[in-house]
């Protein structure tokens, strides 16, 4: 084995039938991650991997496991655990762990909610080698006693940050508290913040950091995932995003929104504009979730328009464009955003529609990232137009070198006995361009400059004109009742239970159509929360919070029924709430939230589990 330079995965000393195996899929080298760290699993060592999103990370864990399962017959209970934080994640890790040690007869369950568990009941019962789960689902099991951990000798945490992201931690402790002390434990992870280095302090024993650089572009070369920005008034960014995905002509488009509403008005728009639009939010059940990842593999749509939640883990061969139709709050969430596309070697488009006031928080993902974002200018309408003339110049000259135009010679040789050919062709190929050229569009999206007003969202968008719409359907940036009154929602979780004003905010701007800056004062006691929403958003925030979970937790939620009416509401200057009767435990923070809170905690809804 070459250990120090190894260049073929034989030379990692990988178990035969795994080689057939990786041989048959058309595997022919490791990528960088997976020669760092293949021969360090081998050889029993924790693990402490950071590289970027697609760069092999699956493979350079599931090899070692596949190949350290005994010969011969096994026993029922699970010799390794991978955790990923959504359903799709674990669906595509555990087909891929399937697809490797078919020649080693690997039994490999995936585990996630949404799936009915008889079925799983029933193969744990039956016995399997490699569990791949969700921690939500994974923790249930463990309490039931239906998934025993006495067995593991791997457990592998992937995608760690987003698991932490969306309120996994209490449910990984738990895990890993259960799981053998005397285990090889392994955690990628695309970015390494502070909490994934305490995780890795408290559950790792002497791991090794194998950290693989993003691939730097040598002078003169294009970028694999070309990044690029757009600086947009919000009234105008339905219209910009149409023209700028009429001018790429994306084989297949990601397109990330913060909120449910903003995902379902941005669909209907861009299927009225002519592309087949699918919705994906954290409101769909799986069911509606596999039609629509089928109906874009199967080339049946061209985009999907979804929130951070619902797209997490997403694996999609086909995808070409990444769009950020507004800027990620945090370097980390753009990270993964553009690491669905320039996977396994392939280049792709990175997006970004940034208002004026949100040109700030672009200069920080540059520097945080160490890539730059280019800023340009959204096409024109004679940008559009030309592109337009070139996708009908495409088409014909396809037309050309298939041939087969016999039938129309007549029509062509009566026409040229009365016109010039050139004008004849001319004239085809205006008949052709108003036939594939798509809706029109002659309005200029005016241009706008970069506020160097604050990023925390107190500056006004004065590109936005008096009651123009937005994004969310029609409406007003904020959807304050039209009383201005607000009431306060009862949220059944407090100091206790580690709940923190970031924590709610994120939850309700990252499930409703609220921003940070129309929430209001938020009262947090030991064992309850009491969250100010503007008064006809009350059912909306109810209905969203039930469905999610607050620190990993369902809890209760309901509006508050001593809440003041909206003729009353909690003054939003005051640091105390106003005194409640019969209370005994005070509250400890009082938060006016802001978009910069709203942008930090945006992604804590918690899906999949």
């Amino acid at each position: 084995m070459n250990a120090s330079n190894p260049e073929t995965f034989a030379d990692l000393g990988l178990h035969p039938k795994l080689l057939a195996a990786l041989t048959a899929l058309g595997y022919e080298e490791p990528t960088p991650i997976q020669r760092e760290a293949i021969p360090l699993l081998l050889n029993g060592r924790d693990v402490l991997g950071q590289a970027a999103t697609g760069t092999g990370k699956t493979a350079a864990f599931a090899l070692p496991i596949l190949h350290q399962l005994p010969e011969g017959r096994r026993g029922g209970r699970p010799a390794a655990l991978v955790l990923v934080p959504t359903r799709e994640l674990c669906v595509q890790v555990s087909e891929a762990l399937h697809r490797y040690g078919k020649g080693r007869d690997a039994r490999v369950l995936p585990i996630y909610g949404g799936q009915p568990i008889y079925r799983q009941l029933r193969e744990l019962k039956n016995g399997v080698d490699v569990v791949v789960a969700t921690p939500g689902r994974a923790l249930d099991h463990v309490q039931r006693g239906t998934l025993n951990l006495d067995s593991v000798s791997t457990v592998v945490l992937d995608e760690a940050d987003e698991m932490l992201d969306m309120g996994f931690a209490d449910d990984l402790e738990g895990i890993l508290s259960a799981a053998p002390k005397k285990r090889q434990t392994v955690l990628f992870s695309a970015t390494m913040p502070s909490r994934i280095s305490k995780i890795a302090r408290t559950y790792l024993s002497e791991p090794v950091r194998v950290e693989i650089e993003r691939e730097q572009v040598a002078a003169g070369e294009s970028p694999r995932v070309k990044q690029s920005a757009y600086i947009v008034p919000r009234s105008h960014k339905p219209a910009a995003l149409g023209r700028i995905l009429d001018v790429e002509s994306p084989t297949a488009a990601l397109v990330f929104c913060r909120t449910r509403a903003e995902v379902e008005f941005l669909a209907e728009s861009l299927i009225g504009r002519g592309y087949r639009a699918e919705a994906l939010h954290g409101g769909m059940d799986q069911k509606q979730r596999d039609r629509v990842m089928n109906r874009l593999r199967s080339e049946k749509a061209d985009l999907i328009v979804a929130t951070d939640v619902a797209a997490r883990g997403l694996d999609i061969e086909q995808l070409t464009h990444v769009v950020n139709y507004d800027v990620p709050s945090a370097p980390e969430s753009y990270v993964h955003r553009i690491g669905r596309v320039g996977r396994g070697g392939r280049e792709g488009v990175a997006i970004t529609l940034a208002e004026p006031r949100e040109h700030r928080q672009l200069k920080t993902i540059e520097r945080v990232t160490k890539n730059k974002i280019a800023v340009q200018k959204v096409p024109t309408v004679a940008d559009l137009h030309a592109r337009r003339l070139e996708a009908t110049r495409a088409a014909l000259e396809d037309i050309l070198i298939a041939g087969d135009l016999g039938h129309v010679g007549v029509v062509v040789e009566s026409l040229t006995d009365e016109y010039d050919v050139i004008e004849v062709a001319m004239a085809a190929v205006k008949l052709a361009h108003e036939a594939v050229a798509g809706p029109s569009d002659e309005d200029e999206i005016p241009e706008a400059a970069a506020s160097s007003e604050s990023d925390t969202g107190r500056g006004k968008d004065k590109s936005r004109g008096k009651g123009a719409p937005s994004a969310r359907g029609g409406q007003k940036d904020r959807p304050r009742s039209s009383s201005g009154g607000t009431a306060r929602v009862y949220v059944g979780a407090g100091r206790t239970g580690g709940v923190r004003p970031q924590d709610l905010v994120g939850a309700i701007a990252g499930e409703t159509r609220l921003t940070g800056r129309d929430i209001g004062a938020i009262e947090i006691t030991d064992r309850f929360s009491l969250v100010e929403v503007p008064a006809d958003s009350v059912d909306e925030v109810v209905s969203a919070l039930r469905a999610t979970r607050i620190k990993g937790q369902k809890v209760q939620v309901r509006p508050d029924r001593d809440a003041p009416s909206a003729s009353r509401p909690l003054s939003r200057s005051s640091s105390k709430p106003p005194p409640k009767s019969g209370g005994k435990s005070s509250p400890k923070s009082v938060s006016k939230s802001s978009s910069k809170s709203s942008g930090k905690a945006a992604s804590r809804p918690r899906a999949g589990g």
